[in-house]
């Protein structure tokens, strides 16, 4: 078991707090990634957890044993940077068995530990190899093997890609996939990268200025985003927005008037909020159509193609709204409009999400999944 609480947890440095009131529960067998821009407090919340800086108040209990203070060699939990932090005199079996030799476990116990990380991550052609021999991608694994042959209760996993190139980046994200079934372990990954979120998370964390933005599965996530912040920094590329007031609301529908001149209606509760108030519609790239000027749906807004980037199958097209908004748009690789190209810009009224002045989610089916 390695079932993590953390409680009203708090952190300052020289006066400045950096993580303010975290509450987060952290369940077997899970891998939660922790994601947000640089100084969003992710790297430090793992630190804290690590026993690597020392928590100003609040509490961190595993399995019921509060390890708040406890030092971070007695928490039984192994930690993989984006350093790698390998010993480069040593060779791969003994950067793999250098901790336990330290602990005085017996010979037969490490190499048989050592031998069982090798087979899972596929090291043992390189054993007697030193690190200087190795690929970045081969290097991130003796990293992790290191965590492997401590037998941790809980995984702490540091940007451990950000040092890879893209190539290497997909495929140790599979084979991380991989390891965590394999172990049925808990792992806890901090990455500023969405595509690693997405694809490698249990659970999502989503921070923000040291504070909890929103938790829940990717596409929960994804399609339910609780406000702005999250709804514009989860997804390559982002949500559109679009400015504008809440026209009429009744019941499960309501008629928004956009500062690019439309009125666009709704299958969306708007909740308490008053007639006239000000609201952001936003909308996901792959729900949102272009077509020339004149074969546009009716009621499709007027916009300006401004770039396109061609990635094969698709092309994301940029445009700007009448009032100055820019959204992309997800289209057929084959379609590139000229820049400056007048467009019409369809989407279907399902898809979209409200949000309040204070960046709140008014959408109806969040509520509803609450």
């Amino acid at each position: 078991m390695a079932d993590l609480k953390i409680r009203n947890l708090q952190k300052g440095f020289d006066g400045h707090a950096i993580i303010k009131g975290i509450d987060l529960d952290v369940h077997d067998r899970e891998f939660v990634v922790f994601v947000g821009p640089s100084g969003c407090g992710k790297s430090t919340l793992l630190r804290l957890i690590a026993g690597l800086e020392e928590v100003s108040s609040g509490s961190i209990t595993l399995d019921g044993v509060d390890i708040t203070d406890t030092a971070p060699a007695k928490r039984n939990l192994a930690m993989v940077f984006q350093t790698y932090a390998l010993y480069p005199h040593m060779t791969v079996r003994k950067n793999l068995s250098f901790a336990l030799d330290l602990a005085g476990v017996a010979k037969a116990e490490v190499a048989s530990k050592v031998d069982n990380a090798a087979r899972i991550l596929e090291l043992q052609p390189m054993l007697e190899r030193k690190p200087r021999q190795l690929s970045g991608g081969q290097r991130q694994r003796v990293a992790i093997g290191r965590a492997i042959v401590r037998n941790p209760k809980i995984f702490l996993f540091d940007e451990p890609l950000s040092n890879l190139d893209a190539a290497l980046r997909v495929q140790m994200r599979l084979e991380l996939s991989r390891l965590h079934k394999e172990l049925a372990a808990t792992m806890i990954y901090v990455t500023h990268d969405q595509v690693e979120a997405m694809t490698l998370a249990d659970k999502v964390v989503v921070l923000n200025a040291g504070r909890i933005e929103q938790v829940g599965s990717p596409l929960e996530l994804y399609h339910h985003p609780a406000n702005l912040f999250v709804a514009g920094f989860l997804g390559t590329p982002k949500m559109g927005f679009l400015r504008g007031h809440l026209s009429r609301s009744q019941g499960n529908q309501c008629e928004v008037a956009l500062e690019c001149g439309a009125r666009i209606a709704l299958p969306l509760c708007a909740g308490e909020l008053a007639t006239g108030s000000q609201i952001t519609l936003g909308i996901r790239p792959e729900h949102l159509s272009i077509s020339r000027s004149g074969h546009g749906e009716h009621g499709s807004l007027q916009v300006t193609a401004d770039v396109s980037e061609r990635l094969g199958s698709d092309s994301y097209c940029h445009v700007r709204s009448a009032s100055g908004e820019m959204l992309t748009v997800r289209v057929r690789g084959d379609f590139a409009p000229e820049y400056g190209e007048q467009l019409e810009l369809s989407f279907d009224p399902a898809h979209c999400h409200l949000f309040d002045s204070t960046g709140k989610a008014l959408d109806k089916r969040l509520q509803q999944a609450a």
